[in-house]
Order: structure tokens, then C-alpha cells, then sequence
């Protein structure tokens, strides 16, 4: 998907009907003591199918792995304090009841309790399982838009990501470029910068502090992306690694001030990871082009007017439009 918002940014994008496993790592390495298993539930109903194929869609190689007939997904996660955080496997299987996760420890020590209770609380904040969607899609059920979307799609819910600064790196990346190419500037930058996690199959998206000590032009040249991407890349390196945090539990609109103030972030990429790092399910990016185009071709003022009825819910309202265009599972 190209240059579908004014800052340039692909949002979410279409996984293959009957995709083959994206950037699959084999799970016979790791330890099985060192594997903790638990479930989580949603809050009522959940188009657990949409949340992996958006998964696969933007699954980065090296870092994630995602099986869209098996429903399933790997990626690292950063659990624990102080010394004792660490980076720490993840195998998600996916079913309309829950998710069934493995958590796996790095070098083959187990998780303790307390990094267990952590991940739980992760999986859920990430796949946004909290969340009463009755409330939400009753809400939306008299809307002549929304409404006859909902009825043919419940359960969809905003799939974030876990790692904010993560998200933000890979959203400048696909400034202008496919999804697909996106994924593909991300995983060089994780080949180039990002650290390989013992035991766990999967190499750690790269630290802030690393990239922001990087060098601009080795940047690009190991990315293989403009000069003005490159020095994008490094300014919001520079910023999260003294002291931004991109995460659901911050001061929105401290972070939303900083994130603007990065050379070439724009409001579209701002509102973007309000929606799917910031946690703010009333974020809504109005610049968005496929959200203009799915709602007759209008103009930026003329979306923001439009979406005002669908608050406080308007980062659902935004995933029920990118559905109905953009489907990310069969």
C-alpha cells in the first residue's frame, strides 16, 4: 500500500488469503522448562481472524513470526525490572475464545511469576481484550456507515503493538512505500541493529540508544532508504532514548507533542500511533487517504467533522472502515 496519508505512512494492509507462515522460526530449540503457558479471554466477542492477519501484515522478519492458517504469532517482548528486565519470547495461538500463549525465557531460564503476570497483562493491553465492545458496537449500531459494517464484521477490536517505539520506526519506514516494502526496511534495520535473544529464535527490534548513536548515513545505506527517512529514523531514536515513551500509560498529549516535533513526523503519523501505541480509542486520523477514500473521497476537515458523532470510539469506527476496504484475514 503506497503514500496513503498526507505524512506518507501505510497503514494497515491486506495479508493473503491463505498467507504462508511470515518469517517462520523453528520452536524445536527452545527449552520446554523454560516455557511458562497460560490463556487469556476477551471481553465478550473478538474477530480474533482480523487481529492475525493484521498481525502478518505487519510482522517484521526476524523479529516476528506469524502463521495465518495456524493462527498463530511469535515476537519478543521486554518483561521485568530494573536488572532483571529482559527480553522474553512470546507464542501467541489464536481462536475466537482466547489466546493460548507460550512464554519462553531468554537463555533457558524460566519466567517467574511476577514476568508471567506481567506478559498476561501485555497480551491483553496489546490485543485490546479489555474492552466491553457491546458498549462500543451499540454505540455504532444505528450509524448508516458503521452500523451495516459492524453487523457484518463484530468483534473487531484495535490490535496495537507492544513496543511503541518499534511501531513508530516501522511507520516512518513506510512513508511512501508499500507495506510490504515497509516490512522489508524494518527487517534490514533489525538484521543491522537488532540483538538476537538466546534461546528464543528471534532477534530484539533495535534499542533506542543503539540507533540514536548510529550514524545517519550508515543508517541508510544499511536500510536502504532516503537520506531524509535515515534522519527521521535517527531524531525519533534521539528522543525516545532521552526519556519519550511511546505506550499506552503516558501522557497523551505530552507524547503526541513530542512525537510532532520530529522532523518529518507529521499530524497523520502522530494520530497513527495514538491509535496503535499510545492506546487512544478516540484517536482518529483524519488525513488518512484510505479512510477518505472509504468514506466518498472527502477532505481532511470534512473526515474530522464526520467521525465527531463516533466519539469516544473513533479508533473502532477507523478499524471497521479500514475492514471493509482493507480486509487483513479471510
Amino acid at each position: 500500500m503506497t503514500a496513503d496519508s498526507p505524512d506518507g505512512a501505510a497503514p494497515d494492509g491486506a495479508a493473503p488469503d491463505g498467507a504462508a507462515p511470515v518469517g517462520a522460526v523453528p520452536h524445536g530449540a527452545i527449552p520446554h522448562g523454560a516455557t511458562a503457558r497460560f490463556v487469556v479471554e476477551p471481553v465478550g466477542a473478538w474477530d480474533h481472524a482480523h487481529a492475525v492477519g493484521l498481525l502478518a501484515a505487519h510482522s517484521v522478519p526476524g523479529a516476528e513470526a506469524t502463521d495465518v492458517a495456524a493462527a498463530t504469532h511469535a515476537r519478543l517482548v521486554e518483561l521485568g525490572t530494573g536488572a532483571a528486565r529482559a527480553s522474553h519470547r512470546l507464542d501467541l495461538s489464536f481462536a475466537a475464545t482466547g489466546v493460548d500463549v507460550a512464554l519462553t525465557g531468554p537463555d533457558g531460564v524460566p519466567p517467574t511469576q511476577a514476568t508471567v503476570d506481567e506478559a498476561r497483562r501485555v497480551v491483553r493491553t496489546w490485543l485490546d481484550l479489555d474492552t466491553d465492545l457491546d458498549d462500543v458496537e451499540r454505540g455504532f449500531a444505528d450509524d448508516p456507515v458503521l452500523g451495516p459494517l459492524v453487523a457484518a464484521r463484530p468483534g473487531i477490536r484495535v490490535t496495537g503493538n507492544p513496543d511503541g517505539f518499534e511501531t513508530a520506526v516501522m511507520t516512518v519506514l513506510g512513508q511512501q512505500v508499500s507495506l510490504a516494502a515497509a516490512r522489508t526496511f524494518t527487517g534490514r534495520l533489525v538484521a543491522a541493529h537488532g540483538e538476537p535473544v538466546a534461546g528464543t529464535g528471534l532477534t530484539r527490534f533495535p534499542r533506542a540508544d543503539r540507533l540514536a548513536d548510529a550514524d545517519v548515513d550508515e543508517l541508510r545505506a544499511a536500510v536502504g532508504v532516503t537520506n531524509g527517512r535515515a534522519r527521521t529514523i535517527h531524531a525519533l531514536a534521539e528522543v525516545v532514548a532521552d526519556g519519550l515513551v511511546i505506550a499506552p500509560d503516558v501522557d497523551h498529549a505530552d507524547a503526541r507533542r513530542r512525537l510532532l516535533a520530529v522532523p518529518g513526523i507529521g499530524p497523520w503519523t502522530v494520530e497513527y500511533l495514538a491509535v496503535r501505541a499510545l492506546g487512544d480509542r478516540d484517536a482518529w486520523p483524519a488525513g488518512d487517504l484510505v479512510l477518505r477514500r472509504v468514506m466518498g473521497g472527502v477532505t481532511t476537515k470534512e473526515a474530522e467533522v464526520a467521525g465527531a458523532p463516533w466519539s469516544p470510539w473513533r479508533a473502532y469506527a477507523l478499524f471497521h472502515l479500514w475492514a471493509a476496504v482493507l480486509p487483513t484475514a479471510p
